[in-house]
């Protein structure tokens, strides 16, 4: 969900890499449903694959992952509170295959090049 803001006067840059980004969530209690503004760890990590892999030295794949916590949020008319995510910060670590898939990603990627 990274975007590239192009300003007359300043040079292209990529806007892909690991980072929070707000986002709007709808969440239901008592019947109701609102939307609540969160943030999220969004974008992509720098991975190279090498030439040749060896049995031995897989290289670590590296997604983009944050600190986690949960906030409440009360709808109104409903004694119920409704908790949600929240990412607290981001970076790229370690990608943890028992939650996450960790291979090729299938699409394509767009490439910015800076001049």
């Amino acid at each position: 969900m990274a975007a590239v803001l192009a300003v007359a006067g300043e040079s292209l840059r990529c806007g892909f890499d690991c980072h929070q980004t707000n986002i709007s969530i709808p969440v239901e209690s008592c019947g109701n449903t609102e939307f609540i503004e969160t943030t999220i760890c969004a974008g992509q990590c720098y991975h190279v694959d090498p030439v040749y892999i060896g049995h031995d030295d897989w290289v670590e794949q590296r997604t983009c992952n944050g600190d986690w916590s949960y906030e409440v949020k009360h709808i109104k008319g409903c004694p119920v509170g409704v908790s949600y995510p929240v990412a607290r910060n981001c970076e790229c670590s370690a990608c943890n295959a028992g939650s996450t898939y960790c291979g090729r990603f299938p699409g394509d990627t767009s490439s910015c090049l800076s001049f």
